[in-house]
């Protein structure tokens, strides 16, 4: 029963299992519940996420579907914080709205598009952590809410701005700390923790039970996966060891906050870049020491090696280049070569 109570976080499920149409009910009712109305997806449609190339750039979004209604909904999952992600989601809504609309059409051709971001870093100061975004025609004197007068299907209709211009939700997981009573909360609560309730009745979270049950996949899966939430972990450790030390010797800026990107996906590894502001520009050598040598007494601690394409390990029993006074048994280095000793 233990087993069957670990969940796939949703960043990975959207990315390999959500675009199956068999499992569009658990994407389907996320977004029922989000948008406030029932959502039906007919079709996952291409996005950046599914480009080949690292370095482009490109707007690359989790996932973009088309509902029943014939709108946009485009999905995204970042896990590293973006200097200019108001500006990105920005382009990327643009995008879309060209992509889906052909040169010579009419104008009543534009798709409406919702914007969904759920952020696993901090993206700013606000108290709340679900915001929407709309667009209003506020009269300047009067106060009032403008209404367009528009036509559809022969008839002649009134619109707020808002149901034609692009709406954007950001949703702040790592803001979530209440206890979950209303389906949005409980869809909340499985994006920060990953645990759903036994009982739940939140639309798409019954189905994510049956789904998403991390013990489905087979072992290729699992260890992929595994190694997806291995590369997170290490990158919010990196960051928040170099904070803390940099706060320590008072060298490092809290404000603008520090923040890691991940440049580029190399041959054998991924490539994660640092980025903070220091007051003492004149010590920049000792700082790039002292942040080097906190990396790898964070790695070492938590019994990673850090391994260059040039090394190669073979987990036949050899020792762990993890120094000494940091191999434990609970370090995963350690255990690596004695799984692989013959018995």
């Amino acid at each position: 029963m233990e087993q069957q109570d670990k969940y796939i976080r949703f960043d990975w499920a959207v990315k390999r299992l959500l675009r199956q149409k068999a499992n569009f009910g658990v994407l389907e009712g996320f977004l029922t519940v989000l948008l406030g109305e029932n959502v039906k997806i007919i079709e996952i449609l291409e996005s950046e996420s599914n480009q080949q190339t690292i370095d482009d750039k490109f707007n690359r979004v989790d996932i973009k579907a088309r509902n029943s209604k014939d709108e946009i909904i485009i999905v995204e999952i970042p896990n590293t914080r973006e200097l200019y992600y108001l500006e990105r989601i920005l382009y990327g809504v643009a995008k879309a709205i060209t992509e889906h609309i052909s040169l010579g059409e009419r104008y009543y051709a534009v798709k409406k598009i919702y914007s969904i971001s759920i952020l696993y870093f901090d993206i700013g100061k606000g108290e709340d952590y679900l915001y929407h975004g709309q667009n209003h025609f506020i009269g300047v004197h009067t106060g009032d809410r403008l209404e367009v007068t528009t036509k559809e299907k022969d008839a002649i209709v009134h619109k707020i701005p808002a149901e034609i211009f692009p709406e954007y939700f950001l949703i702040r997981v790592n803001e979530f700390d209440k206890v979950a009573v209303t389906p949005l909360e409980e869809w909340i609560e499985y994006l920060k923790t990953g645990c759903i309730r036994p009982d739940t009745t939140a639309p798409g979270l019954e189905e994510a039970r049956r789904k998403l049950i991390y013990y489905n996949m087979s072992k290729e899966e699992r260890h992929a996966y595994d190694e997806h939430l291995s590369a997170i972990m290490i990158q919010n450790d990196v960051l928040d060891g170099a904070k803390l030390e940099g706060r320590m010797e008072g060298r490092m800026e809290d404000d603008p906050r520090p923040f890691v990107l991940e440049t580029s996906l190399s041959d054998w590894y991924p490539v994660y870049q640092i980025n903070a502001y220091i007051k003492q520009a004149d010590k920049m050598a000792q700082i790039y020491s002292d942040l080097h040598q906190n990396i790898q007494d964070k790695f070492n601690e938590a019994g990673i090696e850090i391994m260059s394409p040039h090394y190669m390990a073979v987990r036949d029993g050899n020792e762990s280049t993890t120094p000494k006074e940091y191999q434990t048994s609970n370090n995963p280095s350690n255990k690596a070569g004695e799984e692989s000793k013959p018995e």
